[in-house]
């Protein structure tokens, strides 16, 4: 068996659906971020553990909850409140931590918008770090999200994940990439200021998150980005074929580099900040 850890935020409309689906472990935490709607108060009606800790980042919320939160197996699942776990998946998790070849294993999401799996202009299949080792995973932060780092060997499950990325309305994923691209931004000038493409996992990398993570940085560096980004997701990955679905899909990452773009060039001419010296008032002299 394996613990699941279910990150949460403003999760009211999620939150149910997702615990349900991770029904099937005997040990399930919900780390939320302090939210201010009903997402705690749903999820203590379930047979769960609640913990409450204030976000800093992405990367460092999921260290502090594998180094502060104890669980009952050694093993553990991370799902997001946008996930499922489905009964195939858990399956193949019981089984892969069984063996002791690897420490931990990656996860293919499949994105699910506007009622539909997008397929093809999702980089399908695009592997996440999901089932490992709690002693042997950490995290650091890259960017809006976060990079795994572990201690040991890894490997690739064949069962998939749906991440309903856009389930409470588009309002709301324009909010939340609204702040992904000021970390995004940030992240661009530190990688273009002293950070390098890998040219060889970019063309020899040994698995789909190697090429990935190198094409990313490739990118950071290509001018007209927000167009290459919707002229390779369209017509390259063939998010034409995914429909009405693929089109909004792909115009609203072309829009989202956009931002980060804009993000970018505003970090670059920021002023500084004017220091303004204390007023001195003078002491009206005395008339003779």
């Amino acid at each position: 068996m394996f613990s699941i850890y279910i990150l949460t935020y403003n999760e009211e409309i999620d939150i149910a659906p997702c615990i349900e689906s991770a029904m099937l472990s005997d040990d399930i935490i919900v780390v939320d971020s302090i939210s201010s709607d009903r997402t705690v108060e749903i999820a203590n009606r379930y047979p769960v553990q609640v913990v409450q800790h204030e976000f800093e980042s992405h990367g460092k919320q999921r260290t502090w909850m594998l180094e502060e939160i104890p669980t009952k197996h050694e093993w553990v699942y991370i799902l997001e409140a946008d996930e499922r776990m489905t009964p195939e998946l858990f399956q193949e998790c019981l089984e892969a931590t069984k063996s002791e070849e690897f420490i931990g294993y990656y996860v293919a999401e499949r994105v699910i918008f506007m009622d539909q799996w997008i397929r093809r202009s999702t980089q399908y299949p695009r592997y996440q770090m999901r089932l490992f080792r709690k002693d042997k995973v950490w995290f650091t932060d890259y960017g809006h999200t976060e990079r795994e780092v572990c201690d040991g060997p890894t490997g690739f499950l064949k069962e998939t994940y749906p991440h309903y990325t856009c389930s409470k309305g588009l309002s709301r994923w324009l909010e939340k990439h609204n702040r992904y691209s000021s970390d995004e931004a940030k992240e661009t000038l530190r990688q273009l200021e002293s950070g390098a493409v890998s040219w060889k996992n970019l063309f020899l990398g040994s698995s789909e998150v190697e090429r990935r993570r190198a094409l990313k940085d490739l990118s950071l560096r290509l001018p007209f980005r927000p167009l290459l980004r919707f002229l390779y997701m369209y017509l390259l990955l063939g998010g034409i074929l995914d429909g009405r679905a693929g089109f909004a899909w792909c115009t609203l990452q072309a829009f989202y580099e956009y931002l980060i773009l804009l993000k970018v060039w505003e970090l670059k001419h920021a002023p500084e900040p004017r220091i303004e010296p204390e007023q001195v008032q003078a002491t009206p002299s005395s008339q003779s």
